[in-house]
């Protein structure tokens, strides 16, 4: 590691301590969800199975809780469940990634690991047109201890063609066959996105094969943190399109993740594909990155964030974090998503009822948190409406709620009195299953996650109660049965930051 590099990565642990203790005191620091020790996060990236662990690195701004030039963050699990956070990778050092290390992945070539990266350096002012972006590598021993090499960038510029000449980022890298593989986020020179194909024998030497795919109608301006995996018996395509218009219950956050499902054609580069689908239909979903794992599971994680949200924790000098892993299947056509089971692990007190009846609102005794896992099945009888009401304070001045209506079809996360931070409310398509819904949820102290009926739809979002926002309440238009609901307090899971300036 050259001194440039290595002086920034000690400066920048140095800010990072001295701002740790307010985030740690503060009451809607995560206890079970990856966020930064302070400052700044947003996108995941090489988030990898290396020598037995996983590894989740982040752009991160070490110096303030506002995006600024992009360091990359570095956390280690076992499990996916208890997380360490290591020295910081990558510093913006070289006259190629001056002004950011921007998103990439992680791969494994001969025993040592390799982050590809964006590097950017701005020309000028204005951020959407006065930019260079190209394409870059470093490489580790131990996974922990990162040099760039010497051949970058190892990708200097866009191809030829109608591919935009500066908006040309976030390599997703993998191997097929003998061959590396890496797509890049693209958009056309009249803005519409699209992404990009190329390969390498050597991760060293990279050759433009195609535009894998491009947007048509209604599919954004530009398209981030592309991934394409194979699943079950598709190749996916999983994205960030910026720019989708709202449609009805659709596209009301101001960028989308999703995913398409086909079949890529490696020798001519293209990926035939269906529709587009949303990942998760909540708040704050972005970015999202898989892993494969020695089980050969396909996991994501994303940020638990949105660009240009309003982000109340700022104020003590930390923002964003990262969602729980999911592991993907494909299920009807469709991406399914359930939480890791090693979260299982974290369960600590548990409490549980069953054939309850309820009508009207009910609160639960005894059930109260700011930190928990919640599953329940309601069995909806001839009701109408019914739903929960999480993070309730004792008046219901702040509350949290989500809704299931039978005649729409409609289940509705609602955060306009969740606290401070952003409101609004947002709608997913479902159906009940046997006249039953199953909800599965993910509380902690500024989030909440629920996977719907075993996963076939999720709802992700950020709130910023008041510590004594603790409550649990259940209701109906007409009486529903609880069928069984179960509450575990999670423990904490992240392990204190240690300054590490090795």
């Amino acid at each position: 590691m050259n001194d440039k590099h290595k002086n920034l990565i000690k400066l920048a642990h140095q800010s990072i301590e001295e701002a740790r203790k307010s985030v740690e005191d503060n009451h809607w620091s995560m206890n079970f969800h990856m966020a930064p020790p302070s400052y700044w996060m947003n996108d995941p990236n090489g988030f990898c199975y290396f020598n037995g662990e996983y590894h989740l690195f982040y752009q991160h701004h070490p110096f303030s809780p506002e995006w600024g030039p992009m360091y990359w963050g570095h956390a280690k699990s076992k499990d996916l469940s208890s997380w360490e956070h290591l020295p910081i990778a990558l510093a913006p050092s070289e006259n190629y990634d001056k002004d950011g290390c921007f998103s990439g992945s992680a791969i494994e070539k001969d025993g040592k690991l390799y982050l590809m990266y964006t590097g950017n350096v701005w020309t000028g002012n204005n951020h959407d047109t006065d930019l260079l972006q190209v394409q870059c590598l470093a490489v580790s021993q131990d996974g922990i201890h990162f040099e760039k090499i010497s051949e970058n960038p190892v990708i200097e510029q866009a191809p030829e063609g109608d591919i935009h000449p500066f908006h040309f980022r976030d390599p997703k890298v993998w191997k097929h066959e003998e061959v590396y593989y890496c797509v890049l986020g693209s958009r056309t020179k009249d803005h519409v996105g699209q992404v990009l194909l190329y390969r390498s024998l050597d991760l060293i030497k990279w050759d433009f094969i195609n535009v894998a795919a491009k947007g048509e109608g209604n599919f954004g301006y530009m398209w981030e943190c592309p991934d394409i995996f194979p699943l079950d018996d598709y190749d996916v395509l999983m994205m960030s399109p910026q720019g989708m218009k709202e449609e009805e219950y659709l596209y009301h956050n101001l960028h989308q993740s999703g995913y398409v499902l086909g079949k890529l054609d490696y020798e001519k580069g293209i990926l035939e594909h269906g529709e587009f689908q949303l990942l998760d239909y909540g708040f704050d979903v972005y970015a999202p990155q898989t892993a494969i794992d020695e089980e050969g599971r396909r996991i994501m994680i994303a940020w638990m964030a949105m660009w240009e949200s309003e982000m109340p924790e700022q104020s003590h000098k930390w923002a964003g974090a990262m969602t729980i892993p999911r592991v993907l299947t494909i299920e009807e056509g469709q991406i399914v998503s359930r939480p890791v089971p090693e979260l299982k692990t974290l369960r600590q007190q548990g409490d549980s009822i069953g054939n309850k009846l309820i009508l009207g609102e009910h609160r639960l005794q005894g059930f109260e948190g700011d930190s928990y896992e919640l599953e329940l099945v309601i069995d909806a009888k001839g009701a109408n409406e019914f739903g929960i009401k999480l993070r309730v304070d004792e008046d219901q001045t702040e509350e949290t709620v989500f809704t299931y209506n039978r005649s729409e079809g409609m289940f509705t996360f609602d955060r306009n009195k969740s606290g401070k931070g952003p409101k609004g409310v947002r709608r997913a398509p479902v159906n009940l299953v046997e006249n039953k819904l199953h909800l599965h949820f993910f509380v902690d102290r500024s989030s909440i996650e629920v996977f719907i009926n075993d996963g076939a739809k999720t709802m992700t979002g950020r709130i910023y109660p008041e510590k004594k926002s603790l409550g649990i309440m259940l209701f109906s238009d007409q009486e529903v049965e609880v069928t069984h609901l179960n509450k575990w307090n999670l423990n904490k899971s992240i392990k204190p930051y240690v300054c590490n300036e090795e």
